[in-house]
């Protein structure tokens, strides 16, 4: 059997939408000599060009480095965030996944806080305000120090990487059927929270990021942990309850 003949013909049912106040609706196309070799988004550039090529509107999606870390990939594929593959991007998510003559729905993240600005491209402004409200430490430093110049336990060292590997691409919030952003919130609060640098600014911080969350629209969280399942980067709901103890702790300073 030929490369060729490996291929696969995929039905696409894809929401268009021209804007935020339009109603969209679904989309059908069909995705034709589809290599299980490529990604999910090569495949829908090809699709994008038949659709050029035909002189219709092509399918907008958000995209940028396309390694799984930039955090801009905001799809949801047959009803899960990135497509349901554990810690994969949409981008890094390849059709060998699919099988021939499957039929793939594609959405963009569902979440009152994230408007939708066309088709599968949503605004996501609400998480840069969380950052803006707090997610920093505003101390001058000076210039930068060794390595050994400031001990810090590694295992506060292991809990505040851990915490900052989120990419910030909001599949937390579109995976959680309250559309909340506690685990967004939690990992930037957590990753500064165990560090000397981020322990003078803790009580502010946690103060300020909790209330931003609330005022952008996101709702609650009541343990679902479909945030931890949805996040391509394995982001700990143990952040959360230490986000819960640090506001705690905030109310007492």
């Amino acid at each position: 059997m030929s490369h060729h003949d490996k291929n696969m013909t995929l039905t696409l049912h894809v929401w268009r939408q021209k804007g935020p106040k339009d109603p969209g609706k679904f989309e059908v196309y069909e995705a034709k000599d589809v290599s299980p070799d490529q990604s999910f988004l090569e495949m829908l550039d090809d699709v994008n060009e038949e659709l050029i090529k035909q002189g219709k509107d092509p399918i907008a999606f958000d995209h940028d480095c396309r390694e799984g870390i930039c955090g801009m990939c905001s799809q949801v594929i047959n009803g899960v965030a990135h497509g349901g593959m554990d810690r994969t991007t949409v981008c890094q998510l390849h059709m060998r996944m699919f099988k021939n003559g499957d039929a793939i729905y594609i959405e963009p993240w569902r979440a009152r806080a994230f408007p939708i600005v066309k088709d599968l491209v949503v605004d996501r402004t609400a998480l840069d305000t969380i950052i803006q409200a707090g997610g920093y430490t505003s101390a001058h430093t000076g210039g930068v120090a060794d390595g050994n110049a400031l001990l810090i336990p590694k295992g506060d060292a292991d809990y505040a990487m851990d915490a900052a590997e989120c990419i910030g691409c909001g599949a937390c919030v579109a995976g959680c059927p309250n559309g909340s952003a506690m685990l967004f919130t939690s990992a930037k609060v957590s990753q500064l929270a165990v560090l000397p640098q981020g322990k003078a600014e803790a009580a502010r911080r946690v103060k300020a990021m909790s209330e931003a969350l609330q005022e952008c629209g996101f709702g609650n969280c009541t343990n679902h942990y479909e945030c931890q399942a949805a996040c391509p980067k394995g982001i700990d709901v143990k952040f959360i309850a230490t986000l819960n103890r640090e506001y705690l702790k905030s109310l007492c300073k």
